[in-house]
């Protein structure tokens, strides 16, 4: 097997000492976290090197937290192989097949002076670029249709309708693009403490130092029910709110293991009302929503922090909380072509076409920044009684993987075996599957879920 360099060793670290610190964790913490495992990603961007310093940063955040309730320190183990492999997909099915990660439209095309990703995973974004382009759902329809347009005027014209798209821009592009030197400027996390309140009596056990820890969870897709996903692993009470209509069907059941997941309306006046009785019940709220999304429904920070003065209130958004699109619809794939990575990569690989990071790394890399930055904030509710508030975006993540790295120099990983996998077979709600073993060990404890996963829909929305 082959040996961690020492280039990749301080690659690695240089991303869990950003996150860390971002976090406002105390330096003298990281010498708990010890990086094993070897092998890298394929990519000119040092993706493992960040999927590891990601997730050690998380499991310090819970050492640190199971030492605030006193116990003892511990150390902290993130093995990057494993985690290289957490940034895909955990689960394995057994016997059955995962729905498709895209729909039948979704995907890059070439437009008449440059490359454009429309991303219409939900029905209603893919309606929306179906709209403009005046085609039905046939992909080389499409492909013709937006052959006739410019990038970025179709960009545009996708996203005033109300659907998702981005234009492939380079690095330099979108550094001197309103909207890339807004968020370029901006904290990998902004973060407020909240008013004073009282101290909380949680038990923190070193096995499940999360159990009885209550997270309310406004996610989709990645980057959020990543980080939810880690807390349940520690033992969080994850409760998941979804709209009627909102499905993943290609990344549920990697997605909720532990997790319960329910359904409200929060535009009508009763379910809010629920939400409001969860909310005032949480101890921490992880949300994915626009940042004008909530306050349009009566939840705005200001709101939320009245219902709940100690409440940990992480959020976060795509492109960012400032400039022009700071309200912009946008996922992973669509950050990866604004801002210059999908561009680079087809450069400096000599390829025709737009070229992105080997797994959408932004996604689960914010989900670890997010998972951290919200066990940070339970460990300060444990010291001072405060709660926080929390935000970032899958852009300045972006940002921080662009200049934090260089080509990553580490052996290629090798094939995955069943050694790579836990012994436990989980009988979700579509078959029994197996999962990864966890990237993170703390001190004796490793993540595992109390229950199996299931659909969205699937429980009540009740603590």
């Amino acid at each position: 097997m082959s040996t961690l360099s020492a280039v990749s060793e301080a690659s690695a670290r240089g991303f869990l000492r950003e996150i860390w610190l971002a976090a406002r964790g105390e330096r003298h913490h990281l010498e708990q976290v010890k990086l094993t495992g070897s092998g890298s990603l394929p990519s000119i961007f040092a993706v493992t090197d960040l999927a590891v310093g990601a997730i050690g940063a998380a499991g310090l955040a819970i050492a640190e937290l199971t030492h605030a309730a006193g116990n003892d320190v511990v150390e902290v183990q993130a093995d990057r192989r494993l985690a290289s492999f957490w940034f895909s997909t955990s689960l394995r099915p057994q016997g059955w097949e995962a729905p498709a990660l895209w729909d039948a439209v979704a995907g890059d095309y070439q437009a008449a002076d440059g490359w454009i990703r429309l991303h219409t995973n939900a029905p209603h974004h893919r309606a929306a670029a179906l709209t403009v382009l005046d085609v039905t759902v046939e992909r080389a329809a499409v492909a013709a249709a937006v052959a006739g347009w410019s990038a970025q005027e179709l960009e545009i014209a996708v996203v005033a309708q109300g659907g998702c798209a981005a234009a492939m821009r380079t690095m330099e592009q979108w550094r001197v693009h309103p909207q890339g030197a807004a968020v370029n400027s901006e904290p990998l996390l902004h973060i407020v403490d909240g008013p004073a309140a009282a101290k909380p009596d949680w038990p923190v056990s070193r096995q499940r130092p999360l159990q009885g820890i209550r997270v309310l969870d406004l996610t989709r897709v990645l980057a959020g029910p990543t980080a939810t996903r880690f807390m349940a692993g520690f033992g969080a009470d994850v409760l998941r709110i979804d709209p009627a209509s909102w499905d993943e069907p290609g990344v549920v059941p990697d997605m909720v293991p532990g997790k319960r997941c329910a359904r409200l309306d929060l535009r009508a006046s009763l379910d809010q009302e629920i939400f409001a009785q969860l909310l005032a019940q949480a101890d921490v709220l992880v949300h994915g929503y626009r940042s004008d999304a909530l306050a349009g429904m009566g939840f705005d920070a200001e709101n939320r922090r009245r219902i709940n003065p100690a409440l940990v209130d992480v959020s976060l958004d795509a492109y960012g909380w400032s400039g022009p699109w700071k309200t912009r619809r946008g996922f992973d794939s669509l950050v990866q072509m604004s801002s210059g990575i999908a561009e680079a990569g087809m450069r400096r690989l000599g390829r025709d076409k737009p070229t992105p990071l080997p797994v959408q790394a932004l996604d689960h890399a914010t989900g670890y920044l997010m998972a951290t930055a919200a066990i940070r904030g339970l460990t300060q509710r444990l010291k001072t009684g405060k709660g926080m508030e929390v935000r970032t975006s899958l852009a300045r993540m972006a940002q921080l993987l662009a200049t934090g790295s260089g080509q990553q120099v580490d052996a290629m990983l090798e094939p995955e075996s069943v050694d790579d996998l836990a012994p436990a077979i989980e009988q979700t709600f579509w078959g029994p599957a197996r999962r990864l073993r966890g990237a993170v060990a703390v001190g004796g404890a490793t993540m595992s879920w109390d229950r199996p996963a299931a659909p969205l829909g699937s429980a009540q929305p009740q603590w």
